[in-house]
């Protein structure tokens, strides 16, 4: 049976899963008590750049989690660099045992992308939100009024935001869009002038491309 793995890893499933391998090789023939280590190495390789499919909710109303992990904050903050004003933010934490393939909460089109470097503190610190390496990127919901933007941002052992889109392009809801490699956090932010209604809370595990994070109501869509 096929693995299913992302295509933003074959890099480093090649340059860090040749020598796994010859490990394998070598401790079986000189030092058989050491291969299990070179196994779990690559066993973490593989679950690390994992990519299941998953069937997303179709719905404009529906805003979906961008990225498997643990919603640690729900707060109001300023978006200064796309939206440009008051909005809801929900943040996700990604450990180094999660999916870690992010995907559109939207169906939208991106209107602007924004990477910016920066320090590579623990993704779970307060601070990583405004100084951590980051990808920010702005999306309008397709046939809506509604802009939203989503934030990719680097923790402390993730050194390598992928965001593969470009300013034009249209994505589905829950469309692979790209990753954060080992370990990182994903925001959502929704203009307060819209009634959104969250549907998670903090602390709740969430799934890419499958959990609901909240509702905008039709009419202000």
């Amino acid at each position: 049976m096929r693995i299913p793995l992302t295509k933003y890893g074959i890099r480093e499933l090649i340059i860090l899963g040749i020598p796994c391998i010859a490990g394998m090789g070598f401790s079986i023939l000189l030092i058989p008590w050491i291969v299990p280590i070179p196994i779990f190495f690559l066993a973490f390789l593989f679950n690390f750049f994992r990519d299941p499919n998953r069937s997303t909710p179709q719905d404009a109303g529906l805003i979906i989690a961008p990225a498997d992990g643990t919603v640690s904050h729900i707060v109001p903050v300023f978006e200064d660099n796309y939206l440009k004003c008051d909005t809801t933010k929900v943040s996700i934490f990604m450990s180094v045992l999660n999916v870690h393939v992010n995907r559109v909460p939207v169906h939208g089109r991106v209107e602007f992308i924004k990477h910016t470097k920066g320090k590579f503190l623990d993704a779970r610190d307060d601070e990583c939100f405004s100084s951590n390496e980051n990808n920010l990127m702005g999306l309008s919901i397709m046939g809506r009024s509604t802009r939203i933007a989503v934030k990719q941002i680097a923790g402390k052992i993730a050194k390598r935001i992928v965001c593969a889109c470009k300013v034009g392009d249209i994505f589905e809801q829950g469309q692979r869009f790209g990753m954060i490699k080992f370990g990182s956090r994903v925001e959502v932010f929704v203009p307060q002038s819209v009634r959104f209604e969250v549907m998670v809370k903090v602390g709740e595990k969430v799934v890419a491309g499958k959990t609901i994070l909240g509702r905008i109501h039709n009419n202000d869509l």
